[in-house]
């Protein structure tokens, strides 16, 4: 398999990624049981991971004007005569949405920062329409930072629909269109252009915000002079710390939810999480054994040369250039987690769960888009990968959406941000250990309805895929109270004393 190198420097590190033609598996500094560190999971998450070069002041986006109170009434941070007449909306917004109760505490907290901050809400509690409400709070012209092209057109008919624009009075730039309206949509990439210009908005919203740190892209903060600033993720934390810089190119955190509060509230759905461990084939755990050995021989003959834990697996990328055992060595982790994460095992597994929830409405998730491939042909199901051509990818969905399709393989390219209609069972055949990818997927079974929503994880034995699986939960849990309820269930009356 070809492979396509892609070095960045990490803390004065070289380290490096890499992707391949089937689906972009690449290198990155995630950690392993030798004290190694994993593979980047995608050149995305690489390009996440460089860090900045110094520390250049950026734009503040300080606001101009004030608004003095009246017979001890708070003034509106928003209203603002100067903001308004600089940067006002020739049409005034109509929100046509009602908003759910923790939406319209997302946006008083945002006020109350003078509309400066990050609001982080579980994929498919309504980040975007927390967004639309600050565009009819704030009224000011308002642009609209997105991650994919997909996103660019699913926010410009959004932003039409809510706001009650016509689409054609949305602007978009990206994917070759270049039209600068009152409402304006952009990528992350036409935005870092160095010679685009982002000066004359007044409201500056950045969705999936977690990307704004990376080096390529924290120069849109100081390139849009907006005085209003709005974040949104599901998780701004970043493994290289920057998500500390997001308080000086967005705002702090003004406002936080979890899953496990908003389905204790009922706005989401109630959900269980359930780990099924699969085992490797005989003639799969030869060939696993044998490249791992080959892996963990390099480095225990390598050692003493390699570094600490946190640097041990960049050092062996470097080395890979001119060390053909370094690269063998390399080669052979990559083949082993390939195994791991494609047992055959895993095919008859899913066969299970499909047909005990052959009435539900199902996602299946890979992360590789062979397991896709295979999981497709073999079970007959619709799929979506990167290489989906759009209209394909937009029909399948459709149909998803409508019921036509009870059922659905996809890789990583649903993973984030796309517009994925409602389902009540996940399956993730694999992930990554990617904490945001496993809050990403488990929220593509949340939106409201009254059943509970199901995620399974299958784990294959005895590989380093256990450990993978357990980095990405969240460090906090999930749900802190299902401890208390299960201990309910089988000891009614029962409550554990601290």
């Amino acid at each position: 398999m070809a492979r396509y190198p892609f070095a960045v420097r990490r803390r004065g590190v070289a380290t490096a990624a890499a992707v391949t033609p089937d689906g972009g598996e690449g290198l990155v500094a995630t950690g392993d049981e030798d004290g190694t560190e994993e593979p980047f999971d995608s050149l995305f998450d690489a390009l996440d991971a460089a860090p900045e070069v110094g520390d250049p002041e950026l734009c503040a986006g300080v606001a101009e004007g004030s608004s003095e109170g009246i017979d001890g009434v708070e003034p509106d941070p928003l209203a603002q005569p100067a903001i308004r007449a600089r940067h006002g909306l020739a049409r005034p917004p109509k929100l046509a949405m009602t908003p759910r109760p923790y939406q319209d505490e997302a946006i008083a907290s945002w006020v109350r920062q003078a509309g400066r901050g990050v609001v982080v809400l579980p994929t498919g509690a309504g980040k975007t329409m927390v967004a639309m409400m600050a565009v009819a709070r704030a009224e000011v012209r308002t642009l609209v930072v997105v991650p994919t092209i997909e996103l660019l057109q699913q926010w410009q008919a959004t932003l039409a629909e809510r706001l009650g624009y016509p689409l054609s009075e949305v602007g978009v730039v990206g994917g070759g269109k270049r039209t600068i309206r009152d409402l304006t949509v952009i990528t992350y990439d036409s935005a870092a252009m160095p010679s685009r210009r982002l000066d004359g908005f007044g409201l500056l919203v950045v969705d999936e915000v977690h990307h704004l740190p990376a080096r390529a892209y924290r120069a849109i903060a100081g390139k849009v002079n907006a005085p209003f600033r709005l974040g949104l993720s599901a998780t701004p934390e970043r493994s290289d710390g920057g998500h500390h810089d997001l308080d000086r190119l967005i705002g702090p955190v003004v406002y936080r939810k979890d899953a496990w509060e908003l389905a204790r509230d009922q706005h989401i759905a109630s959900y269980d999480e359930k780990r099924l461990f699969v085992d490797l084939g005989s003639e799969e755990q030869l060939r696993y054994d044998q490249l791992m050995a080959e892996y963990r021989w390099y480095i225990a003959s390598h050692r003493g040369s390699l570094g600490g834990p946190q640097t041990m697996f960049a050092e062996m990328i470097r080395r890979s250039g001119h060390d053909p055992a370094a690269r063998s060595a390399l080669r052979a982790h990559h083949q082993a987690r390939m195994i791991a994460l494609n047992a055959d095992a895993k095919v008859g597994r899913t066969v299970e769960l499909l047909q005990k929830h052959r009435g539900d409405k199902v996602i299946v998730f890979s992360e590789y888009n062979a397991m896709v491939d295979v999981l497709a042909e073999r079970l007959m199901l619709p799929a979506i990968t990167y290489k989906t051509p759009l209209p394909e990818r937009r029909q399948i969905l459709d149909r998803f959406r409508d019921g036509s399709y009870a059922k659905l393989v996809t890789g990583r390219v649903l993973n984030e941000g796309v517009d994925v209609p409602d389902a009540n069972v996940a399956i993730v055949v694999s992930g990554s250990s990617a904490t945001r990818e496993y809050i990403q997927r488990l929220g593509r079974v949340l939106r409201p309805k009254k059943e509970r929503a199901l995620l399974y994880e299958l784990i294959t034995r005895r590989t380093t895929e256990g450990k993978s699986a357990r980095k990405r939960r969240p460090t906090a849990p999930i749900d802190p109270d299902r401890k208390q309820r299960r201990l309910a269930d089988v000891a009614p009356g029962f409550v554990e004393i601290e």
